[in-house]
């Protein structure tokens, strides 16, 4: 059992070996420390960003002396290369890593330590362990997908190597080669580079295409450049689907979410501003028809980004957009609140409450001619409640010097992730699409 939050963690275990049925702390929690358990037979194995190592680093210690002082690292931290997942087999580790943006999957022998990566082909791809129960067996399997391939398992061997194709999730009408994905570097304006996903269909003309920017950038999370049938109807309408890797995620290493949280959350929106531009002179995407979206915390980067820059896009969907960030982050009797001090700030110290009030979308609404804009929320929804939405899109469009639309969609019932079926859920994306495509073939 694990108990976390943004810097720091532990975990409680249980011997089923033993007829004592109380939890024991592996080791207990300190400050900006989180490590991660497996265990074998004969020892566990801890990932653990300990003395500072950001990107983590992997250790060994044996079941019956697991302190500390016994770890024995088989893994060492490097800087360009994040440690996010591990499973062990008789022989074998394999390692989920990032290097360079992109997920990479490594086999270390237990015998040599060894190491070999799987080579992926595509420029831009999603890929990761699946259940490998099995600690005796002589392969393993994973997941692949990326922006034009849909989600495949494959299982490969330790012994030979050779990967075979397990299952594959199968689409009517849907023919992969009649798409191009594509990976680009767009240089920030502090000099960084960050990595965009692209998807598009052949034969599109690409300047005047229009193009739909997707963010998030919050919590170290990975909006992956994997399979997203939900957004291939535009893309069948000649549109480029965008996904912006930008800081707040976790995507070139601990570094790059560190780089976008706290005192440095303004690079989050600087950078996808900037992703937006250096597409357009690389000749991606029609100036005149270029569009946003995010949710949640992505709805944060879509109230920053108007606010910074109101006519850089047609339009916007914000998506339980987290808007009002300076009252809510003020407000201790919210469950969340606390917990997220380490990622967005602490209102109560007069240094971080001036460095969210520079970005908090609902205290930056000046008179300007802000894009058309789509709002949608739930009235259950406990992570970002209702009345941030339903005061923002009021005041938004109290102050918008221009005639387009800021339309706010309440649901009645539902959460933080909308009604609940899949039919539903369809049905909700459709009207988020229908809504950018509608602009996108209107002059106004």
């Amino acid at each position: 059992m694990q108990i976390s939050k943004t810097e720091s963690n532990e975990f409680r275990i249980l011997d089923l070996e033993k007829n004592d049925s109380s939890l024991t702390i592996f080791l207990k929690r300190k400050n900006k420390h989180l490590y991660y358990l497996d265990d074998s037979p004969e020892e566990f194995f801890i990932l653990s960003n300990k003395n500072n190592q950001r990107n983590f680093a992997l250790y060994k210690a044996p079941l019956s002396n697991k302190g500390e002082k016994n770890w024995k690292c088989i893994v060492k931290h490097n800087q360009n290369e994040l440690l996010e997942d591990f499973q062990i087999f008789k022989n074998k580790i394999v390692l989920e890593t990032r290097k360079n943006g992109l997920p990479q999957l490594a086999i270390i022998d237990r015998n040599n330590n060894r190491k070999t990566y799987i080579k992926f082909q595509d420029s831009s791809y999603a890929a990761n362990l699946a259940s490998n129960p099995n600690y005796n067996s002589n392969s393993f399997k994973y997941v692949y997908s990326s922006l034009t391939t849909p989600s495949t398992i494959y299982s490969q061997s330790f012994l030979s190597g050779y990967r075979r194709k397990v299952w594959q999730q199968k689409f009517n009408n849907f023919k992969e080669h009649t798409y191009e994905t594509k990976r680009v570097m767009i240089k920030a304006r502090d000099g960084e580079k960050i990595p965009v996903s692209l998807i598009y269909k052949k034969g599109v003309t690409l300047k005047s295409a229009p193009l739909l920017m997707y963010g998030y950038g919050s919590y170290g999370l990975i909006v992956e450049p994997s399979f997203k049938l939900s957004f291939l109807p535009l893309v069948d309408e000649g549109f480029i689907f965008a996904i912006a890797h930008i800081r707040g995620g976790q995507d070139l290493g601990r570094k790059w979410y560190d780089q976008g949280r706290m005192m440095n959350k303004m690079n989050t929106f600087f950078d996808f501003i900037d992703c937006t531009k250096g597409l357009h002179e690389k000749d991606f995407g029609n100036k005149d028809k270029t569009f946003a979206m995010g949710g949640s915390a992505g709805g944060l980067l879509m109230g920053a980004i108007i606010n910074m820059e109101p006519t850089l896009y047609k339009g916007i969907v914000s998506a339980v957009p987290f808007v009002d960030v300076l009252t809510t982050m003020s407000d201790e009797s919210i469950p969340l609140t606390t917990f997220e001090y380490k990622e967005w700030g602490n209102p109560s110290n007069r240094k971080e409450y001036f460095y969210i009030k520079k970005y908090s979308p609902y205290d930056n609404i000046e008179s300007k001619p802000y894009p058309s804009v789509l709002v949608t929320s739930s009235l259950f929804d406990s992570q970002v409640q209702y009345f941030e939405p339903a005061k923002y899109v009021p005041k938004l469009r109290e102050f918008s010097t221009s005639n387009n639309p800021v339309l706010l969609k309440m649901n009645l019932i539902g959460g933080h992730a909308g009604k609940s079926g899949r039919l539903e859920s369809l049905k909700e994306t459709a009207e988020e699409l229908s809504f950018i495509e509608h602009l996108a073939s209107r002059d106004y």
